[in-house]
């Protein structure tokens, strides 16, 4: 068997960084003597994520253009030129036999190189929206996976491939994990626990919203991990003294956080909605409202028009939050109903289809 070299980029979020790590834990199964190596943007969490995960990282000088007009926007030119020539070194040096980019800025200009050598490549769209980054490279990337119907609005027809979107395997089976999880989290068995995700970097609106309804939690005797993201710990830690709170910036054990939770806030990123999917337990969904073409709305949608979830609007959350919270965890009917609903829309082979797209690509 050949000793392949698996190049992947894709970062600046969770949800960019853990599909690309489970695709190359899935390779690394099938072809034990492949090298990898990734490719991210030298400022974000990837750089401390993916070496945590065992992989070698080169980080690009490389970010998105802000939305705000703002002196940043005048560097993206020199950035992007900077990451293109790096992105050509990089080739040269590793000679990689697929490159698999799983969105974010730094997989543009590494994709981007990699197709003008003719390396074969496959892009991994997470969401049912796709960003700028992946319709560019779409015109010339041989294979692109995705997780939504619909798509061929935005890539060409004859290379989209639905296989779902890549989650973390120790999430995959979560039954039998229950004890363990709460002792790990040093929970009180008999209450119920509320998870509140707000993604790897946290949600400003959710954590408000957490911060004003502590009190309602306590009236309902319900205890909470709060995974508040690294750039608000400072602001929510002050909390921990509170009964029956624990603040944590991240969560490093989502397998046990999952398996405690009987209720579920989060934001609706494309990764978190298809790990949800999975987990399947009851969940209210606060999409950003902060994100290109509003595709965490669209995400959450998909899943509430099948009645698997909840949707509150983050200008809805003041006037129905405490209703619709209230209603959902005094009829434990609704959350069984909820919870059937929302596994039924699990795509569960994700990481091993977009493998065996990878296999084929390295076949040719």
């Amino acid at each position: 068997m050949k000793n392949y070299k698996i190049i992947l980029s894709g970062g600046g979020t969770g949800g960019h960084i853990y599909p690309a790590i489970s695709i190359a834990n899935e390779l690394k199964s099938r072809f034990p003597k492949a090298d990898f190596l990734f490719v991210g943007a030298s400022d974000k969490m990837e750089m401390e994520k993916v070496p945590q995960s065992g992989y070698k990282i080169e980080g690009l000088w490389i970010s998105g253009i802000q939305r705000s007009l703002t002196l940043k926007n005048l560097w993206f030119p020199f950035k992007l030129i900077s990451s293109l020539l790096e992105s050509r070194r990089i080739l040269k040096q590793f000679k990689p036999d697929v490159a698999i980019g799983t969105g974010g800025f730094a997989s543009g200009p590494l994709l981007q190189m990699a197709i003008s050598k003719g390396i074969p490549s496959l892009i991994q769209e997470q969401n049912s929206y796709p960003g700028i980054t992946n319709k560019i490279l779409s015109k010339k990337a041989d294979c692109i996976c995705v997780a939504y119907d619909n798509l061929e609005r935005f890539f060409p027809k004859d290379k989209i491939i639905k296989t779902g979107n890549p989650v973390r395997q120790d999430i995959m089976d979560l039954e039998g994990k229950a004890i363990e999880a709460k002792d790990h989290f040093g929970l009180i068995h008999s209450k119920k626990t509320l998870l509140v995700l707000g993604g790897s970097l946290g949600a400003r609106r959710v954590n408000q919203l957490i911060e004003s309804k502590l009190d309602y939690f306590l009236e309902k005797n319900i205890q909470l991990i709060w995974q508040c993201g690294k750039f608000y710990i400072n602001t929510y830690k002050v909390f921990k003294e509170k009964e029956n709170v624990q603040v944590h910036a991240f969560l490093n054990r989502m397998d046990f956080a999952y398996a405690a939770a009987d209720i579920i806030i989060s934001r609706a990123g494309a990764s978190s909605v298809s790990e949800l999917c999975i987990v399947g337990k009851p969940t209210i969904f606060i999409p950003s409202p902060n994100v290109a073409e509003n595709h965490q709305t669209k995400n959450a949608m998909a899943i509430v028009e099948k009645e698997g979830a909840i949707m509150i609007k983050e200008n809805d959350l003041d006037d129905t939050f405490e209703d619709q919270f209230s209603e959902l965890i005094d009829s434990e009917e609704k959350q069984q109903t909820l919870s059937e609903n929302i596994k039924k829309l699990a795509l569960v082979n994700a990481t091993k289809d977009i493998a065996d797209q990878v296999e084929e690509l390295l076949k040719k």
